[in-house]
């Protein structure tokens, strides 16, 4: 684009850029973040995107239609501005960035070795405390499983009373045989600590000796004619096999790798991550990201790693890639930090290991190929469902495009509004968009209205710019949650934009699922069974869940910033540098205290305070 064709509000943001490290976000009018990233040089990589050649590519071009605002941080460090943008996409979840679908974190098991008597116990968060950790696993339900068949050969603690071997009675658990009950003083320390020693030396690989022991007792037990005992022998020994089924071998010089691939197709991408953990596959998952279809395959692979490492309990040694990555070297320095030891990144070009990744990538093609196959097996049943909206609604055309509204409030604070799509009866996540409620009244009708007025003012602005704008779609039908006040209401904005002929809306009342449309007195009744309603009540749900959602994220968002203005020592600097180092506060909870320390003006003792007031974060990310 010559600069003779910027628009004046983005050439004096742009002639106003450092030459410095930091990172960069784009606003839109309406102040939703649109892109995050970071740069060794701002103004020569934020300036690159109103560029001849950042405007041949359609996605840069669509970008850069809807920037209204510039927002720089600038940083020491490449590292610091990599931390940095991850925070702050993670908070905003930008709708250009490359994003994962699911940055759910994995369950890991977690030994207290540092404590006297160790408990063992799930968690997704790590703490630096002396814990052994052991997995990643690929679900809850394996790791419970796994430490239910460990605990009837390993009785360990469950229970959080101070253990003096004095204690007059033991738990229930003891007398079942899951417990030790070291609190009785039925084993003593050394003897307690040598069986979580056992458990987790089983945990780190070596099963054959433990299971060699157990059939070896169960034959003793045999031939003493002590069935029962041998009976217990024989499940104990096939429930630990079972977990011993779930981690295949694989020849590849042991050790903790993951190996990562993805296949994709214009609109979707996928990636594969196998877990290895001491030469043993224990289990494989995958991830599906948003905005990946105009990206090179090197700034994927680099957008997915930050993501997921991000959140990860803990980093290998080893990452296996199946290309080289454009970002290695800071990548690399960033997992070493998270790690707390070297990481390396590598491209396998023969043997096992490049075996693995090739599976991996099979995988992943797998994964997306059957995606797509329950993609086609849905469409009959949405056509079906499209079909018999337009009939009972009396539409000109199929409602391809249904836009769904509602509105939230907890007795009459944080009023938000949602807007939800689906295309074709499927949601359109990527255009789902959120409203902070701005009438200062507590009225859900004028609420409502004010949502779908500040929707069609953003059709007109999106009309006279180029370039493909989600605002810029109107919809098939307009669905909100409600009864005749809400339709009318959203008529009365309807004809303010002089579309009330142009737009078809129906309100879906809660109580008895009926239908109001205009011209009609009387509600329309659908048959409970019918496919129009079952897609009606679809969208409705998924916009009272998506406004649920940004509810409670306004209410923790801003109890959290309350109880981080009430830490003494903490004042509006630190608490600036603070949430512009961590990007929003859960990142300074999550923080350790080193690293909160490390901050210009904090200290070791102000970092205490802000753990002990902030806490570690587990519980909230549990509940």
């Amino acid at each position: 684009m010559s600069s003779s064709r910027l628009p004046e509000h983005i050439r004096r943001q742009l002639d106003a850029l450092p030459r410095a490290t930091g990172v960069y976000m784009m606003r839109s009018a309406s102040g939703e973040v649109l892109y995050v990233g970071k740069a060794v040089n701002l103004r020569q990589r934020v300036r690159s995107y109103w560029s001849a050649a950042g405007q041949r590519v359609p996605k840069i071009r669509h970008l850069t239609a809807q920037v209204e605002t510039i927002e720089v941080w600038t940083t020491d460090s490449e590292l610091e501005a990599l931390l940095l943008e991850n925070n702050l996409i993670k908070e905003h979840r930008p709708r250009y960035n490359v994003r994962l679908k699911d940055d759910k974190r994995y369950p890991y098991i977690r030994v207290t070795w540092h404590e006297p008597y160790p408990k063992v116990m799930m968690t997704r968060q790590m703490v630096r405390d002396g814990s052994r950790y052991f997995g990643p696993f690929t679900s809850v339900w394996s790791v419970r499983e796994t430490l239910d068949l460990l605990r009837r050969q390993f009785p360990y603690l469950t229970c959080n009373r101070t253990i003096t071997g004095q204690d007059e009675r033991a738990c229930l658990y003891y007398h079942i045989r899951l417990c030790a009950a070291p609190c009785i003083g039925a084993v003593t320390k050394e003897e307690y600590r040598a069986i979580i020693q056992g458990l987790m030396a089983f945990l780190d690989g070596h099963h054959q000796e433990l299971l060699d022991r157990l059939r070896r007792e169960m034959e003793e037990a045999a031939e003493r004619l002590e069935f029962e005992r041998a009976a217990v022998l024989r499940d104990r020994i096939a429930a630990l096999e079972r977990v011993v089924e779930h981690q295949k071998i694989v020849d590849v010089g042991g050790g903790d790798r993951d190996v990562i691939a993805f296949a994709r197709d214009r609109d979707n991408a996928c990636v594969q991550v196998f877990f290895i953990r001491g030469g043993r596959l224990i289990g494989r998952e995958s991830f599906w990201l948003d905005n990946a279809g105009d990206e090179d395959e090197a700034h994927v692979m680099a957008a997915f790693i930050k993501q997921f490492y991000g959140e990860s309990v803990s980093v290998p040694s080893e990452i296996l890639l199946p290309r080289d990555l454009d970002e290695a070297l800071i990548i690399k320095q960033w997992l070493g930090q998270r790690r707390g030891a070297d990481v390396v990144l590598r491209v396998p070009r023969e043997g096992p290991e490049k075996e693995l990744v090739e599976m991996a990538t099979r995988n992943a093609l797998e994964a997306l190929a059957h995606l797509k196959a329950h993609w086609a097996s849905q469409e009959h049943r949405h056509t079906a469902a499209i079909e018999a909206l337009q009939q009972v609604l009396g539409l000109p055309h199929p409602p391809l495009r249904v836009e769904c509204y509602d509105v939230s409030h907890t007795q009459g604070t944080h009023v938000v509004g949602s807007m939800v799509v689906l295309e074709k009866g499927v949601p359109r996540k990527g255009h789902y968009r959120r409203f902070c409620v701005r009438q200062a009244r507590n009225d859900d009708v004028a609420s409502l209205q004010e949502i779908v007025r500040r929707r069609l003012n953003n059709w007109q602005e999106a009309r006279q710019q180029p370039g493909k704008n989600p605002w810029g779609l109107l919809p098939d039908l307009m669905v909100v949650d409600g009864g005749r006040g809400q339709l009318n209401a959203v008529l009365a904005v309807l004809a303010e934009f002089e579309l009330e002929d142009v737009v078809p809306v129906v309100a879906l009342a809660k109580r008895e699922e009926e239908l109001h449309v205009p011209g009609r007195a009387e509600p329309i009744r659908l048959e409970r069974s019918s496919p129009a309603l079952h897609l009606l009540q679809r969208a409705r749900d998924e916009a009272h869940r998506f406004a649920l959602s940004y509810q409670r994220r306004l209410r923790e968002r801003q109890a959290l910033r309350s109880s981080l203005d009430e830490i003494p020592g903490i004042g509006p600097k630190r608490r600036r540098r603070l949430l512009r180092h961590f990007g929003s506060v859960e990142g300074i909870r999550r923080a350790s205290e080193e690293e909160l320390a490390a901050i210009p003006g904090m200290t070791r003792k102000l970092a205490q305070r802000v753990k002990e007031h902030l806490g570690s974060g587990e519980a909230s990310h549990e509940r």
